[in-house]
């Protein structure tokens, strides 16, 4: 580890961290465009910033976090541009044998019966072999949408009902909750989005109902360690009151 991520991860030891993080990663294209480059440049410098988070927030000992990676909306991007997403995707899952020797876990979030079939076999994969690793959970959402996560979930409790295994009246928020990608994980205490922009983009839309959100001017590529921990201090500044005084 960097001596000045040390630092930083010393300053966030004994305040109150959140348990789940949400990341909306934004601003690969508008980076790549800056700098009259590709736009699959933006978002390969994209995957890297990942990576430097991941092991980060390890460090920080947060024990969640979700990256909004692709949405349910990014298929109405340009073909081509959808087509480098999946490939980098594929190289994603390849290089992703590390985070099993690091203990990290790693989950998706989402429909994947869009995606091709060599990465949902790849995704399946990765789960498996990292199920039993108990340090940090990665959650990478991939053809998800908030709305979409929501639906299917009340698609399978309506099976469940139809079934006779569930009673309407004995359904409540955490039978609810039960049914959604994050089953058995703690809600979004704080979600961040880099890039200027200002809105949630159908983003765990159940599971932020009490998130603190910062929105920051960096553009994802260019997202640092540094960033990070300031906006880990600044939610240690907020005062969250759950509907209390």
């Amino acid at each position: 580890m960097a001596a000045e991520n040390k630092e930083w991860v010393e300053r966030l030891r004994g305040i109150q961290l959140p348990q789940h993080v949400g990341v909306i990663m934004d601003g690969n294209g508008r980076w790549a465009q800056k700098r009259m480059l590709p736009r699959s440049a933006g978002h390969r410098e994209g995957a890297e910033a990942l990576g430097r988070i991941v092991r980060f927030v390890r460090d920080c000992a947060i024990p969640y976090i979700t990256f909004y990676t692709f949405s349910t909306e990014n298929w109405k991007r340009p073909a081509d541009e959808v087509e480098q997403l999946m490939n980098l995707l594929h190289k994603f899952l390849g290089d992703t044998y590390k985070y099993k020797e690091e203990n990290i876990r790693v989950c998706f979030l989402g429909d994947p019966s869009r995606l091709r079939p060599d990465l949902q076999r790849d995704m399946k994969k990765l789960e498996e072999e990292s199920r039993g690793n108990t340090g940090l959970t990665v959650n990478i959402a991939l053809n998800y949408g908030g709305r979409d996560e929501i639906v299917r979930a009340a698609r399978s409790l309506c099976r469940e009902a139809a079934a006779g295994r569930l009673r309407p009246e004995d359904l409540d928020e955490e039978r609810f909750a039960g049914a959604l990608d994050t089953a058995g994980m703690p809600e979004c205490d704080v979600v961040l989005r880099p890039s200027g922009e200002q809105r949630i983009s159908n983003f765990l839309l159940w599971q932020a109902a009490y998130a603190e959100f910062i929105f920051m001017d960096t553009l994802w590529p260019d997202f640092t360690e540094k960033d990070f921990a300031e906006a880990m201090l600044e939610y240690a500044r907020r005062n969250r009151r759950f509907g209390g005084v």
